[in-house]
C-alpha cells in the first residue's frame, strides 16, 4: 500500500514517525514522510520516501512573531499567539500536502495536520487515519494538555477541551474552505466536519503508552492507544568518541536539554544549569538544541543531536523541557527525570512524570533558579526510589508492540 505519513512541527513532532514508517515499510508498505524540508535526513536514514513542506519551523520560531511567544503569560495567551502564527502558515502548506497526497492510497495524519489532511483525503477519495502523539480529544478526566497539567473538574475539563478544538479549527478555517472549493466538496465548517468525524467514529491511534496516560474512559471507541512510536536509529549508529570518552571519565552525568524549545536568553539558562550541577556535585551534558545552550569545563560537555536511545541509559538523570518525545525517551531508558516545562503540553507530561514517581517535582523553566534545580537533582540522583520506578516502567514499555495496531488499522480502512 502506498502510504503518505504527514506531520508538521518540531523535531519531536517528526522523529517518532520515522520509526513507525520504517516498521511499516518492513511490513511491505511504501511509505513517504511528508514534513518540513529540514527533516529530510531523518526520513532518508529510515529508508522512507520524502516530500518536503515549504515552511521551516525553526525559522518561524526565530522570527519576530515566533519570539513573541516568550512574552505571552500563561498557556491561554501562548495558545492564542500560536493560533495567530499558525493561521498565517497553513496556507503555505496546503499546496504541498495536496501534491503529496496524490499518488498515494492512504493518508496517515498527525494532529498538527489532521483537519486539512482529512479534507484532502475526502476530496481525493482516500482513506485517512489519525496518528496523534498527545491525548487531544476532550475528556472529563483531565484538562487539555496544551493548557497545562491541572484538572479543573469533569465539566470544565470537557468545556476547555472543546474550546481548544475550536481554536485549532480556527487555524485551518480559511485554508480548509479554499481547499474544499478546489476539490469540489460542498462548503461546511470545520466544526461540522469534526462532528461528522466523531459521528462516523473516525479512527485515531495515539503514540503513547497506557502505562503513562491511561485511556480516558469517556472517549469514543475509535480513539485508541497504540504505545510509543520510537525514532528510527540506523543500525551501527554510535555515540561520538568525545561523548563516550566523557562518559567513561567519571560517574554517570546528568543530561540537560530543551530540545526544539527556544528561550530568549540561552546564556542565562546555561549558567543556571551549570550552577545547579556544580552545587549538586554532578557532571553534566548540555545538548545545544534549538535554544543554543552551551557550557565548558572538565565536568561539562556540550553536544549536538545524538540518539537518546544510545545516550540516556548511561545517565544519572535527565533534565528536559518535558516535550512528549524527550519524556518518552527518558522513560524508555529507565532513568529519573527533572522536567522543566516550557509551554503547552509540557506541563501535562511533566506532571505525568511526577505522578508516575520517576521525577521528584516539575520546575517551570520561566521561574527556574539554580537552588531548586540543584535540590531536585540531588533528590533524583540519590533517592533510589526514582531509579527503581523508572527501570520498572521501562521494562514494561519494552514489551509493547506499537506498530501492530497501525498495521491492523491499515487493513481495516474503508476503500
Amino acid at each position: 500500500m502506498k502510504v503518505a505519513l504527514m506531520t508538521a512541527g518540531s523535531r519531536g513532532d517528526v522523529a517518532p514517525y520515522t520509526g513507525l514508517g520504517h516498521e511499516l515499510a518492513l511490513a511491505g508498505h511504501q511509505v513517504t514522510l511528508v514534513t518540513h524540508a529540514r527533516f529530510r535526513p531523518l526520513a532518508e536514514a529510515a529508508g522512507l520516501g520524502f516530500h518536503p513542506l515549504a515552511v521551516d519551523p525553526r525559522e518561524q520560531l526565530a522570527s519576530a512573531r515566533g519570539q513573541g511567544l516568550h512574552r505571552s503569560r500563561g498557556s491561554v495567551g501562548k495558545l492564542a499567539r500560536v493560533v495567530s502564527l499558525a493561521r498565517g502558515l497553513v496556507a503555505d502548506l496546503a499546496e504541498d500536502l495536496l501534491t503529496a497526497a496524490r499518488g498515494h492510497e492512504v493518508l496517515l495524519l498527525s494532529s498538527s495536520l489532521a483537519p486539512l489532511g482529512h479534507t484532502i483525503g475526502t476530496g481525493l477519495g482516500l482513506p485517512t487515519l489519525g496518528l496523534y502523539l498527545q491525548p487531544l480529544t476532550a475528556t472529563a478526566e483531565f484538562a487539555p494538555p496544551v493548557l497545562g497539567a491541572h484538572s479543573w473538574g469533569a465539566t470544565p475539563n470537557r468545556l476547555a477541551g472543546r474550546a481548544v478544538s475550536a481554536a485549532v479549527d480556527a487555524i485551518f478555517a480559511d485554508t480548509n474552505r479554499a481547499m474544499r472549493a478546489r476539490l469540489g466538496l460542498p462548503p461546511t465548517s470545520l466544526r461540522a466536519a469534526r462532528h461528522t468525524r466523531e459521528h462516523q467514529d473516525w479512527p485515531v491511534l495515539h503514540g503513547f503508552s497506557p502505562l503513562v496516560v491511561p485511556r480516558p474512559r469517556d472517549w469514543r471507541p475509535g480513539l485508541r492507544l497504540a504505545g510509543y512510536w520510537w525514532p528510527h536509529d540506523s543500525p551501527g549508529t554510535q555515540l561520538p568518541h568525545q561523548l563516550t570518552d566523557f562518559l567513561a571519565a567519571g560517574p554517570p552525568p546528568v543530561y540537560l536539554g530543551l530540545g526544539s524549545a527556544t528561550v530568549p536568553d540561552p546564556a542565562a539558562v546555561s549558567r543556571t544549569f551549570v550552577q545547579a550541577l556544580r552545587t549538586a556535585g554532578l557532571r553534566g551534558i548540555l545538548q545545544r538544541g534549538w535554544s543554543e545552550l552551551h557550557a565548558e569545563g572538565e565536568d561539562l560537555l556540550t553536544i549536538d543531536e545524538v540518539p537518546h536511545r544510545l545516550l540516556f541509559p548511561h545517565l544519572a538523570a535527565v533534565v528536559h523541557h518535558a516535550g512528549a518525545g524527550t519524556t518518552a525517551a527518558g522513560l524508555r531508558a529507565g532513568v529519573p527525570a527533572v522536567p522543566l516545562p516550557v509551554q503547552f503540553d509540557a506541563g501535562f507530561w511533566a506532571q505525568r512524570l511526577v505522578t508516575l514517581g520517576v521525577a521528584p517535582r516539575a520546575l517551570p523553566l520561566r521561574r527556574l533558579t539554580p537552588t531548586p534545580l540543584a535540590a531536585a537533582l540531588r533528590e533524583a540522583t540519590t533517592n533510589p526510589t526514582y531509579t527503581q520506578r523508572a527501570r520498572t516502567l521501562a521494562t514494561h514499555l519494552a514489551t509493547e508492540d506499537s506498530t501492530a495496531p497501525v498495521l491492523s488499522a491499515l487493513t481495516h480502512l474503508p476503500g
